[in-house]
């Protein structure tokens, strides 16, 4: 890679993580490229996205940013996934550890700072905000769906 390719890819990272609101470092020592590409489609599926790039050029693109913080965890094969909400990228990171063993989050951030690792599974837990509206579209429903069955219930009984 030559200097105007290494400064192109310092751009762009700088602002895929500028134009972020988290970002989770996970190490994937030992993955396969089928395991690669399965957590590449869970992270389309949630809205997040990964990027696996050279060490030293993801940390100058940190530098200025408000994730600077993250710099530290930028060794050996690392992957970086990154979202405009605050769940998505740890929830898929958290969740893929939990199956794989060969995948580790060691660090993120929010755009208010560094966050430990409880933070950060505290983070994966919450539901997205697709499952919440889900959620309150079936209890907005709900209501009106039980007063129809007794009403058709009660319809029914006079009938009879």
């Amino acid at each position: 890679m030559n200097r105007e390719e290494k400064t192109l890819l310092l751009n762009e990272m700088n602002e895929l993580i500028s134009n972020s609101e988290a970002v989770a470092i996970s190490h994937y020592r030992g993955l396969t490229v089928a395991e690669m590409g399965e957590l590449r489609k869970k992270a389309r599926e949630l809205g997040a996205e990964l990027r696996v790039t050279k060490n030293r050029i993801t940390r100058l693109a940190l530098k200025g940013t408000k994730f600077e913080g993250l710099d530290e965890f930028f060794k050996g094969p690392t992957v970086m996934a990154y979202s405009n909400d605050p769940i998505s990228a740890f929830k898929l990171c958290v969740e893929f550890a939990k199956t794989n063993e060969k995948f580790a989050v060691v660090g993120g951030a929010l755009t208010t700072g560094v966050l430990s690792m409880a933070e950060i599974e505290r983070l994966a837990t919450i539901p997205s905000m697709d499952e919440l509206r889900a959620r309150l579209i079936a209890l907005i429903q709900t209501p009106g769906a039980q007063i129809a069955r007794v009403a058709k219930a009660y319809s029914e009984k006079e009938v009879a």
